[in-house]
Order: C-alpha cells, then sequence, then structure tokens
C-alpha cells in the first residue's frame, strides 16, 4: 500500500481532459439499446424493494423519503445522498420483482434523467461508475420491455455519462470509490456499441489502483473490514466484465482478488459477519459467502493478517481480532475510526466483546460519536479520542503505532503501543494481549505512560446478545450468552463498573452493557485482567 497519495491535478490533466471532452463530442450518438446484457450479480432485499415502492429509501440505518427534489436536495448525509445517486437500490426492487416495483424503478430513473441541476455529488466520478453499472445491470428488469422514448432517454444519459467518467479519469479519490469508477466505465465500454474505447483507458488506470490500495496481506488500505468487501465485489465484477468482453484480466487483477477473498475470510467472527472495525457493520453473512463463490475462494487457508494493521489470533472456539495498525493515511480514512488497540472477542459463533459499530448514514452526530474512542473495547485517556474525529476523516492521530506478536509457553501474544494521546497528554498505550492455547482463557495488559495525572477508563463493550452480573464484592464480572456460554472477567489495578452502551453493528441500534475500568494516573498506570471461560 505504498505510494498512496495520487498527484493532485494540475494543468496537464485539465488541458486532457478538454480533449477527452472534445472527442466525446464526436463520439456515436446514443444506441437503441445496451449491445451486450449485463447482470447485477448481487441480491436486492425485497423488504427494501417494498419500502422503495412506497417512496421510502433505507440504507444503512437512515430513510429518505423520496420526493420530486430528492435528486436536488442536499439535506441527507453525504452517504445516503451518494447511495441514491448511484442507483445500486435497483437491486432492491428487482428482488421484489412486481409491476409496481418496475414502474417505480423507471419512475425514479426517469426523475433524475428530467431533473436539470441534480446533487453535484451525482457528478462524482464513483457515483457515475455506480450508477452506469447499475443501469446496465438491470437494463433487463427495469428498462428492456418500456416504451421507445424511455429507453432513448436512458441510452442517452448512459453515453453522457460514460463520456464525463472517462474525461475525469483517474478520479481524484484514493480510496475503493477509485475501483467503483473504473468498474463503471469499463460496464460502459462492455455494454455500447461505439464505446470499446473506453476499456484500454480504464485498463490504464486499474494496475496501479491495485497495488496502491491492497497491501501484501490482502487487506484494503482503508483498513475497514467493511470497505474491503465492497472493494472485492468491485474486483470480482471487473473480472466478470472483462471475461464477458472476451478479455483477458490482467495477472494483477487476479492475484488481487485471490489475496483479497484470503483476507475476507480471515475478517470473519464465528458467525459470518465481519469484525468491526473503521467503519463496518456485520454485514450479511449470505452476500459475505457470495462474494467470495464469485471470487473463488469460499475456501483454503486464511490470509496471515498483520500488515495491514488488523490481527487475528486463534485458539480453540475463540477469535481475537485486534486494530494495532496505522490510521488509514489521508484520502483513505474517510470512515477511520479513532479505535487503535481496541479488540473484538467471540467464542464460536457468538460475539462476546465488541466495538459499538458504525453509522456514516446517520447525522454527523451519531457517526463521529462511534468513531470516537469511547465507542471500543480499548483505552481511553483524559476522555479525548485516540484521534481527532473529522467528518471528512482523521485530524490529529497516532504517529507510531507498534505490534509483535510471539507465542511463549502455550499462548498467542500480541504486544502493541500507540503515541495517539502524546502530543496532548505526552502519554503513551501499551497493550499486552494473550490468548491461551486451548481458547479458555484472555490476559490483558493496558500501560499507561502519562508524564502528569489523567483520568483514564478501559472500556469492554459486550455484544447485545452477552448478560452481565457484578460479582458482590465487585472484583469480577460474569458474563453469559444466549447460548449458554459463560465467561468471568476479573481485574487488577482498578475498579469494575457496569454502564450502559450501544451496538450498532447491524442496521438498527440495540441496547448493550459494557463494562468499565476507570482510574487516575499517577506515573505509569498498570492494569491487568483476564477473561476467563467458566
Amino acid at each position: 500500500m505504498s505510494d498512496l497519495r495520487r498527484p493532485r491535478p494540475g494543468l496537464g490533466r485539465r488541458v486532457r481532459g478538454l480533449f477527452t471532452r472534445l472527442q466525446a463530442l464526436r463520439a456515436p450518438s446514443a444506441p437503441d439499446a445496451p449491445a451486450l446484457s449485463l447482470r447485477d450479480p448481487w441480491p436486492g432485499d425485497p423488504a427494501r424493494g417494498a419500502r422503495l415502492v412506497k417512496l421510502e429509501l433505507d440504507y444503512g440505518g437512515a430513510t429518505l423519503t423520496l420526493t420530486p427534489e430528492s435528486f436536488t436536495t442536499q439535506g441527507a448525509t453525504p452517504l445516503l445522498r451518494a447511495h441514491l445517486h448511484g442507483f445500486t437500490w435497483l437491486r432492491d426492487l428487482r428482488a421484489l420483482g412486481t409491476d409496481a416495483a418496475r414502474s417505480r424503478a423507471r419512475a425514479l430513473v426517469l426523475a433524475f434523467i428530467d431533473t436539470p441541476k441534480p446533487d453535484p455529488i451525482a457528478q462524482a466520478p464513483d457515483i457515475i461508475g455506480a450508477r452506469l453499472t447499475a443501469w446496465l445491470g438491470h437494463y433487463d428488469f427495469f428498462a428492456a420491455s418500456a416504451d421507445d422514448e424511455f429507453r432513448q432517454s436512458l441510452m442517452a444519459r448512459l453515453v453522457l455519462d460514460s463520456r464525463h467518467l472517462s474525461a475525469d479519469l483517474p478520479p481524484e479519490t484514493i480510496d475503493g470509490r477509485a475501483l467503483t469508477a473504473l468498474k463503471g466505465l469499463l460496464a460502459a465500454s462492455i455494454a455500447m456499441p461505439g464505446h470499446v474505447p473506453y476499456q484500454p483507458r480504464a485498463l490504464k488506470f486499474l494496475t496501479p489502483e491495485l497495488a496502491r490500495q491492497f497491501g501484501p496481506d490482502g487487506l484494503h488500505a482503508e483498513r475497514g473490514p467493511g470497505a474491503h468487501l465492497a472493494a472485492l465485489q468491485d474486483l470480482t465484477e471487473i473480472r466478470a466484465l472483462l471475461q464477458a468482453a472476451s478479455t483477458p484480466p490482467p495477472s494483477d487483477l487476479l492475484t488481487t482478488i485471490e489475496r483479497a477473498a484470503a483476507a475476507l475470510r480471515a475478517l470473519r467472527h464465528g458467525d459470518g459477519g465481519l469484525a468491526l472495525f473503521n467503519g463496518t457493520k456485520e454485514e450479511n453473512p449470505h452476500l459475505i459467502d457470495l462474494v467470495l463463490a464469485q471470487a473463488g475462494r469460499a475456501k483454503g487457508p486464511l490470509a496471515a493478517l498483520g500488515p495491514g494493521g488488523i490481527h487475528r489470533l486463534a485458539a480453540g472456539k475463540s477469535l481475537l481480532f485486534v486494530d494495532a495498525g496505522s490510521p488509514p493515511a489521508p484520502g483513505l480514512d474517510r470512515f477511520a475510526h479513532a479505535g487503535t488497540l481496541s479488540f473484538e472477542f467471540s467464542f464460536g459463533k457468538e460475539r462476546i466483546i465488541t466495538n459499538c459499530g458504525a453509522a456514516p448514514a446517520l447525522s454527523s452526530a451519531w457517526s463521529s460519536a462511534l468513531r470516537g474512542t469511547a465507542a471500543h473495547s480499548t483505552l481511553n485517556l483524559g476522555d479525548l479520542s485516540s484521534a481527532e474525529i473529522l467528518q471528512t476523516g482523521l485530524g490529529r492521530r497516532p504517529q507510531h503505532v507498534q505490534a509483535h506478536r510471539e507465542d511463549s509457553h502455550g499462548v498467542h501474544w500480541l504486544e502493541a503501543n500507540h503515541d495517539g494521546w502524546k502530543a496532548t497528554f505526552g502519554a503513551i498505550h501499551h497493550r499486552r494481549l494473550g490468548l491461551s492455547a486451548s481458547g479458555d482463557e484472555l490476559q490483558g495488559e493496558d500501560l499507561i505512560e502519562a508524564p502528569t495525572g489523567q483520568s483514564f477508563a478501559i472500556r469492554f463493550h459486550l455484544h447485545p446478545g452477552i448478560t452481565a452480573s457484578l460479582a458482590q464484592d465487585e472484583s469480577s464480572v460474569l458474563l453469559r450468552s444466549g447460548g449458554g456460554v459463560g465467561l468471568r472477567l476479573r481485574a487488577e489495578g482498578a475498579p469494575i463498573r457496569l454502564e450502559d452502551s450501544v451496538y450498532f453493528g447491524q442496521n438498527q441500534p440495540r441496547r448493550a452493557e459494557q463494562i468499565v475500568l476507570p482510574g487516575l494516573t499517577d506515573g505509569p498506570q498498570h492494569i491487568k485482567w483476564t477473561i476467563t471461560r467458566i
């Protein structure tokens, strides 16, 4: 994931863009229909489709009531607006499959086409790419049987969007959105006669983008399992598009898909969902299975995570995930959380210790709160997050994050530290986690190096399926899962409290609890704790 920063567009790029647009004026007129039928490979949700028929767009736990002004308004969150203008929700209407769903799809597509000045987000390269792919991938569902006037309007807009997208490459975004833009241009080049020249243009930028976005362990550079899943979906679609065009996929694409699939398998808890780091929800296990099947790596060895900053330790039926890497670089951090050295712990198919999840489609207040350090199972110092949360990414952040793994006396150890509070408090947080060979015990040690007294709280957010009861002497907490798994948490060096928490691992928030070890530093502070199966 080296060379993450793409040079800012200068005069040369602007001249090339103007030249491309002048060429576009001489490009072929809109065809009557796509030359090749494409098929969106991902399942939709008929329940969301039914809500769309009623003009309610549901995404990421947020709902947008659609009106004639929806394609011009900027009142919703950026992620919800991007989802609206990307039209990937057509798969929900297709999943519903009724005449009303087909009619609603046509009406909404036509409303967008007839909007003279849509929301500027509609012209972002990744949004155009998503829209091109969605319209072409669902053409047979909503457009093939429509009247000539509708199809002519649709094809004319497809041609126009393709020209704009080609002129805007390479996209300025360096995160996963660049892959979506390239995918859209490939779809247009393959499905529409006269647009074949777009294919080499898209492929020109694909290989360097793969090197920029994926590391040696296959992990995506945004360091969020959810972003990783979305990027792998785009890669499998790109490969399928090239195969449909009888174009051999680049070898780098095939290698990246293989590594990314192995990494995706390694990012799953025992319940099949994803670990909740950096803007991630659990996601639907059936969708993850389908993505892996499309990638061709539904089975096989797991990736040895670590170089990308997320570590996975497994023993017996226990899984431990730890975010022990530097936050994503600027330009890759729009979903980044201040969760350095946070961990998640599961036993079998049951999550025990989690992070709170994410809600980027909801209000900025909710999203910012869930991105803060206090919403993660780690140490929070001075009631200040270890990184500064900004709407567009992170400001202040840890500059040095170190991690080391070793096996000693039958225990899998991970030792890590970060300096996220060095600039504000002069403090360093050290964390040592050890998972026994049987998986029945997790040992933890937190050391705070702080020159001045600061309040701290070590948090263990519990999954909503876990009930917790504090011992009468407040020396331990008994944890019980819905499946009957029992564990006990004990601590040395800090008292134990139970407090309320919230879980956003799925679309709707759920009440939960958290264990808190509070205190005040007085020189180096050392807290030990264990979670033991009983």
